[in-house]
């Protein structure tokens, strides 16, 4: 797994993608929250971060699959996944690999958004006036629905060797558990299912974390999430090789 791990994370940084996509994501975080006034930090009057953790997640829905599009499907295309599984290395050990590359890859994405936290720590009246808890909360839901991302995005990718089918796939299905659900929990037809299913909704797992107080159940479920959909695509090497 270590092997894959660092092929995969020299493969990321060796080549233009994952600058580009740290350029894009950053870009567009900074445009979103410092100078379009609709969604400015500065607007808000008081230190809070609540417009940054709910645009993040929409943000991740398109990065995420971009990042993993490539991770399966280049190493069916290429022919490279059966010479990888004549080595020492499990399914599991190079779906493992991959997920956690692809899952620090994201995280490193991240990391240069604290500066937003420190800023309006700063700009706080008085200064450190600002939900600390909170932030720290959100951030780590933000990392486990990263995961869960990267975990929808191998299984895409592990369909064929399509790029473009796996990056629409993980799309699709990321969204669908992050919104779908909650609003298929809010029609009247299902009753008293509604609350059951807006439970399993992404968005409500996420929403609870940033709270301030960092639920077990609300992290069990997620890294429950990432688990399943490691092992559907470690199934699915094993149903195509």
């Amino acid at each position: 797994m270590l092997a894959i791990f660092r092929k995969e994370i020299s493969q990321f940084f060796s080549s233009p993608i994952a600058y580009i996509i740290m350029g894009v994501f950053l870009t567009a975080m900074g445009l979103l929250l410092w100078v379009f006034p609709d969604t400015s930090l500065l607007e808000n009057g008081y230190a809070d971060m609540g417009i940054f953790f709910n645009l993040t997640p929409y943000l991740l829905l398109f990065l995420v699959p971009a990042i993993t599009m490539r991770s399966i499907a280049d190493e069916v295309r290429l022919g490279t996944l059966e010479w990888l599984l004549t080595k020492p290395v499990s399914r599991w050990g190079i779906i493992g690999g991959k997920f956690l590359a692809s899952w620090l890859l994201v995280i490193i994405v991240l990391l240069p958004t604290l500066i937003y936290y420190f800023s309006l720590y700063k700009l706080g009246a008085p200064v450190g006036n600002i939900d600390s808890a909170g932030v720290f909360g959100s951030y780590i839901g933000l990392i486990l629905l990263a995961g869960v991302f990267v975990g929808i995005g191998l299984w895409a990718s592990s369909f064929n060797d399509n790029q473009v089918v796996a990056f629409v796939l993980g799309v699709f299905v990321s969204f669908l558990l992050y919104v779908g659900l909650s609003s298929l929990a809010g029609l009247s037809v299902l009753g008293g299912l509604s609350y059951y299913v807006s439970l399993l909704a992404l968005d409500e797992q996420y929403r609870s974390l940033g709270r301030g107080v960092i639920d077990s159940r609300n992290v069990i479920y997620l890294i429950s999430l990432i688990v399943f959909f490691l092992l559907l695509t470690t199934n699915r090497l094993k149903s195509t090789l």
